[in-house]
């Protein structure tokens, strides 16, 4: 009868494993650990904040390698339970890199609500949500609102990426009734030429709400950043 219930409950947990979302291979985490260990090794050595023309950045990770492919699997692969595993190792750094006493409300990049119901999610809300349950930041999801849908911005070159988010964003409900009494901290997946976050930000700032920067779990490598054509790695995954 031991033997038995040996197999049966070996065959429970074998069942209640999941899959490494990068190889596939049976895991009792979010990852396997060899592809952990490749995610990890695409963190920055001191993350901190860069400033980015008008905007400081503070980034988890390079956007390349492993991270860029956990990136992809979490937002057009349906995988949202991967911004958990992901926003802690953000918040990780984020904490050991900044001063905690000062208070900030967090605003994640919204998506328009048509594009939202196709993917089912904002992956930008998912991590915000829980990279302010780690930091014990004020989470405020509707600071912002996605007014214009707007062409894939790697579809565009860096010039036109500016006109495209022209008017894209507008106060979301939340501060049209208050506005944040400090600084908010805008927060997305991906760093890439900026556009994004600049729009957003003056959008705030048009309103007199302070924006202290954007806090991203990947940018891009400087010399991807700037009128780069899109590789079939961003046809697919667009």
């Amino acid at each position: 009868m031991s033997g038995f219930s040996d197999r049966f409950y070996g065959l429970v947990n074998l069942l209640l494993q999941a899959q490494c979302p990068l190889c596939q291979r049976t895991t009792a985490d979010t990852f396997c650990q060899d592809c952990q260990r490749q995610v990890q090794r695409c963190q920055f050595p001191s993350p901190g904040w860069m400033q980015q023309e008008q905007l400081p950045v503070f980034a988890w990770g390079r956007y390349n390698g492993a991270l860029r492919r956990t990136i992809a699997a979490f937002k057009y692969e349906k995988k949202p339970h991967l911004s958990q595993p992901l926003a802690q190792w953000l918040a990780h750094a984020w904490l050991n890199a900044t001063d905690r006493t000062t208070t900030f409300t967090v605003v994640p990049i919204p998506m328009h609500p048509s594009k939202q119901r196709q993917r089912g999610f904002n992956q930008a809300e998912l991590l915000a949500t829980h990279f302010c349950d780690q930091t014990r930041l004020s989470l405020q999801a509707q600071g912002l609102a996605r007014s214009r849908e707007t062409t894939a911005q790697f579809e565009l070159s860096a010039n036109d990426r500016e006109q495209n988010l022209a008017d894209a964003f507008s106060l979301g409900a939340a501060f049209q009734k208050r506005s944040p009494t400090g600084s908010v901290l805008l927060l997305d997946d991906i760093y890439t030429t900026g556009a994004t976050a600049r729009s957003a930000a003056q959008t705030l700032r048009r309103h007199g709400i302070r924006v202290q920067g954007l806090i991203v779990l990947a940018r891009a490598e400087q010399e991807r950043q700037e009128n780069s054509p899109p590789t079939l790695f961003d046809q697919k995954y667009r």
